[in-house]
């Protein structure tokens, strides 16, 4: 097995190693003065089982266009020089979100995405909680090995709660279904009483809408859940109607921090009591560092895409790893 993590994704790349108990292999990755550049391994991949962990969120200096092709380049590199088997690792997988038409002549770059990853003879992609699952896997010929957090958080939530009735909230009407799998999961791993809602939200030509509460949430303690915080904008809005209808305390859960500039509008509001996201992204752990004051909680995903990426090398269940029916 040889494992690699690409520039920018280095902290989580160590710690999946450490998971795994062994060390990131060596590669060089080099730009040049004209924007383009190169990337190789530094040890010999012929006849290995390559996994190449890289997270494709935009980060200063690199968008998440730079990422991906660096990305490709350094897949198809593996393969040129005789990887046996190429597995990407991506924990937030770029492009994610476009995976409908929804104006016409829209793209549907999820599914571009996948041919790209296609060409340059991917065998696998393991991604975390991604934006559509649905779409997700139907959009790859690739084999596809999808994790979620909801076991990660279940901790989290149970020490925030402190004993008192929870009501897990989607903020829209797209995240039901990962609203109601956490709520599942915290009921048989806990004895917490759980309420469910979701807010209804449409967006047309960047105009947000929508009036529709469902749920009771009145003296409970509430978690926001969804697969990401960008701007932040819809959790803010989730929030300020939980408080409007009388939650006890309000907690928004993610799995991917991004936090665009425009978050700093949702680090600066007392409408969220606590922001609790994993290290998927880089630009997590510096949001804490450039705003030392928001209540700002990180989870590791290390340990969790460490034991998966053991068990796909070893052949062992990530159906048990996840708690799903196998």
């Amino acid at each position: 097995m040889r494992l690699f993590a690409m520039k920018g994704s280095e902290d989580l790349g160590v710690a999946v190693a450490g998971a795994i108990g062994t060390a990131l292999d060596p590669h060089e990755e080099r730009d040049f003065e004209d924007g383009e550049h190169k990337a190789r391994p530094l040890v010999g991949v012929r006849g290995e089982d390559v996994y190449v962990l890289h997270s494709l969120a935009a980060s200063r200096g690199a968008s998440a266009n730079d990422r991906l092709l660096k990305l490709l380049f350094f897949l198809a590199t593996c393969r040129e020089h005789g990887a046996e088997r190429v597995t990407v690792v991506a924990p937030y997988l770029a492009y994610a979100r476009k995976d409908r038409q929804t104006k016409a002549r829209d793209p549907v770059a999820t599914r571009y995405t996948a041919l790209l990853f296609e060409a340059v003879g991917t065998d696998r992609i393991v991604t975390l909680d991604v934006h559509n699952i649905a779409a997700f896997q139907n959009a790859f010929r690739c084999e596809t090995v999808h994790l979620d957090t909801r076991q990660l958080f279940v901790p989290v939530i149970e020490r925030l709660a402190e004993g008192g009735p929870v009501t897990i909230l989607s903020p829209d009407g797209g995240g039901v279904k990962r609203a109601q799998l956490l709520k599942e999961c915290l009921e048989a791993e806990t004895d917490l009483h759980v309420g469910f809602g979701f807010l209804e939200k449409r967006r047309s030509r960047g105009i947000v809408s929508g009036d529709l509460f469902a749920g009771e949430v009145a003296g409970t303690v509430v978690f926001i859940v969804d697969d990401m915080i960008s701007t932040g904008g819809t959790m803010l809005r989730a929030a300020t109607a939980c408080r409007e209808r009388g939650a006890k305390a309000v907690h928004a859960l993610a799995t991917h921090g991004l936090f665009g500039e425009s978050a700093e509008t949702l680090f600066a509001s007392d409408a969220i009591d606590r922001i609790v996201v994993t290290d998927s992204v880089a630009r997590a752990a510096r949001a804490t560092a450039e705003h030392p004051s928001a209540r700002l909680e990180i989870v590791s995903v290390g340990p969790l895409i460490g034991e998966a990426l053991r068990r796909l090398r070893d052949g062992g269940s990530i159906s048990d790893l996840l708690g799903t029916e196998s």
